[in-house]
């Protein structure tokens, strides 16, 4: 595929094989990424990759807590993420184009509005990788700022991409930020890191209808303001 082709393509992965990944293969996806710009070269991010028991480890830890906190609510204070990835009150375009997303994937899976144990099952899905054999997951140490979060975007839109361009999937993922305080721990990290996100990276179920989303994108001229 040319570069336009990659990108054009790239889709949010949301169901996986359970076909192994080469180590190898990794390691070269991981190399060309790391290709990506940050500020000063400074190379403000550190990447745990996870499969086999690791994965299951933290997959079994924080699926049960997650289902706790659906099923006793009141447990949910305990688990908060390191910082807001969505604004604490939303406006427009912003939430319209939310609730169409959210829509549209609940209308393929046949969920239906105020199903909250369907709803709640999906949302279950994030915290097994949706079932990819590996799951990634990004930190940087505290003292950094928020330019290491756009670091860390880039290198992982280059993972994205080039794992693409090799015949996998992936899935960026927020929705593990909140369990930050169990995962860390799992993985072994310092207390000077941060968790900024994960990502499920596998090879893609092609029968999966989940997997025929095709998320609505902005004309240019909507988004654009050209001077001169």
């Amino acid at each position: 595929m040319s570069l336009e082709e990659i990108i054009q393509t790239r889709r949010s992965v949301r169901a996986f094989l359970d076909t192994p990944v080469d180590e190898n293969l990794l390691r070269d996806i991981l190399k060309i990424a790391s290709y990506a710009p940050s500020g000063t070269n400074i190379q403000p991010w550190k990447v745990y990759v996870v499969s086999g028991n690791k994965r299951d480890e933290i997959v079994r830890a924080v699926s049960n807590e997650v289902d706790q906190a659906f099923r006793q609510p009141e447990t949910a204070v305990n688990h908060q993420p390191p910082f807001d990835y969505y604004p604490q009150e939303w406006i427009s375009p912003y939430i319209d184009r939310r609730r169409q997303n959210g829509w549209a994937l609940y209308g393929l899976l046949g969920i239906q509005k105020g199903d909250k144990e369907k709803m709640h099952q999906q949302h279950l899905r994030n915290y097994c990788f949706f079932d990819a054999p590996v799951g990634l997951f990004f930190t940087t140490h505290r003292v950094m700022g928020h330019g290491a979060k756009m670091d860390i975007a880039m290198l992982m839109q280059n993972i994205m991409l080039t794992a693409h361009d090799k015949g996998l999937g992936t899935c960026a993922q927020a929705a593990w930020n909140a369990y930050h305080d169990m995962v860390l721990p799992l993985l072994g990290a310092n207390q000077d890191e941060i968790l900024i996100a994960a990502m499920a990276l596998g090879y893609p179920d092609a029968n999966a209808v989940v997997n025929t989303m095709k998320p609505v994108r902005e004309d240019v001229e909507q988004f654009t303001v050209f001077l001169s």
